[in-house]
């Protein structure tokens, strides 16, 4: 029988595509027959990561510790760190595998102390985009770097990327890694490809997501209104998710005139959310490889999305869903699909394709493969 591992995922926020990943690994792992458990922020995230959280909670033998963590660096760190190690080292894992950027520094750093303590504990780290989102030519961005290189040669066992542009974007802005590394795509669940339609009363186009510029909430809402001139006829749209920016983009909408025909949901589980619209936009800055994408398609939507992060790798390159970061470029495609719904539907990729490169259970055994290679590894303190 393979070795029960005891394994602890840490990471900031719980919402959004790194506490679907973690969900997803959890739910796997414990089938698998390791203790898994969730340090993660306290302050971050609604009702329905609440729900989540509970449905996942009698699962996991190490349980879900949640504690303040703030977003940027800064001295609240040196008392959330405090407590979040005083945790991690109470519940003794065997494996450390951080998400994200806090995440990331928390489990290596925190990792390493415990080594220095003699505890065997592989560290594991999970960029998921993160600090790769800032520009090598600002001095945050130096610094980030500066530190992740840090990291990458003394704290970090294994490097697991979800992207072939996450592993790249790593090795032009921090450098090659001194760790061993390994890509391992984003998994999908077998029922996810269970196909969705939309409601009678659908609308034209669904944004579902973090709430905040990254994720291009202002870039859909001006693409909505330049469709609208194009077509010459009103269009609806629905926008789902949370986020301190809400009241901005309502306050948008309202200005472009889409009071009444843009509507704002609170964060919902995916396959509800699909149901509201015909056609699903992620008009993203920056992206690793978002779920979204993946569950939307899995759903058998069509799709409208930023050529940003490892998207293309999901749809490949020159595909008639991908556009450049601009409201005029997304009016233009929302204004195709508008007119060729079934065309634009056909263009997207296959149920067979998808479930060939982006499996749930692919991805867990992958990453477990790491957990053991990182564990096997002689320079571990037994």
């Amino acid at each position: 029988m393979p070795q029960q591992l005891r394994i602890l995922h840490c990471f900031r926020s719980p919402v959004g595509g790194i506490f679907r990943h973690v969900r997803d690994l959890t739910d796997a792992q414990v089938a698998a027959g390791h203790q898994v458990g969730i340090v993660c922020d306290s302050t971050t995230g609604g009702d329905h990561e609440a729900r989540l959280f509970e449905s996942i909670r009698p699962k996991l033998a190490l349980g879900i510790r949640r504690t303040p963590m703030q977003r940027h660096i800064g001295l609240g760190d040196v008392t959330a760190g405090w407590r979040t190690y005083k945790i991690i080292k109470e519940l003794q894992p065997d494996v450390l595998h951080g998400h994200g950027a806090k995440g990331g520094v928390y489990a290596r750093v925190f990792g390493s102390l415990l080594r220095v303590s003699r505890s065997r504990v592989a560290r594991l780290y999970s960029p998921h985009g993160g600090s790769l989102h800032y520009d090598s030519d600002t001095a945050v961005g130096r610094a980030f770097f500066g530190l992740e290189r840090g990291m990458d040669r003394f704290m970090t066992d294994q490097l697991l990327f979800v992207s072939d542009y996450e592993q790249r974007t790593f090795e032009q802005k921090v450098g090659k890694p001194r760790a061993p590394s390994t890509l391992v795509y984003n998994g999908l669940r077998d029922q996810e490809f269970e196909p969705v339609r939309p409601s009678p009363d659908a609308a034209d186009f669904l944004y579902i997501g973090m709430m905040r510029d990254l994720k291009g909430p202002d870039i859909f809402i001006d693409a909505l209104a330049l469709a609208e001139k194009t077509l010459q006829r009103p269009l609806t749209a629905e926008m789902v998710g949370d986020g301190d920016d809400v009241a901005k983009y309502k306050q948008q909408a309202e200005k472009l005139g889409f009071a009444g025909r843009i509507r704002f949901h609170p964060a919902m589980p995916a396959r509800q959310a699909f149901a509201l619209a015909k056609v699903i936009v992620v008009p993203s800055r920056a992206e690793a490889m978002p779920y979204i994408v993946l569950e939307a398609l899995a759903a058998g939507m069509p799709m409208i999305a930023t050529a940003v992060g490892g998207i293309p790798e999901i749809f490949g390159h020159g595909s008639r869903a991908l556009i450049a970061v601009s409201p005029r470029d997304l009016a233009d495609r929302m204004a195709e699909a508008k007119q060729d719904l079934q065309g634009f539907r056909e263009a997207m990729p296959s149920a067979e394709t998808l479930r060939a490169r982006f499996g749930a259970d692919v991805m867990a055994r992958e990453i477990e493969a790491a957990y053991h290679a990182a564990l096997q590894d002689k320079t571990l303190a037994h």
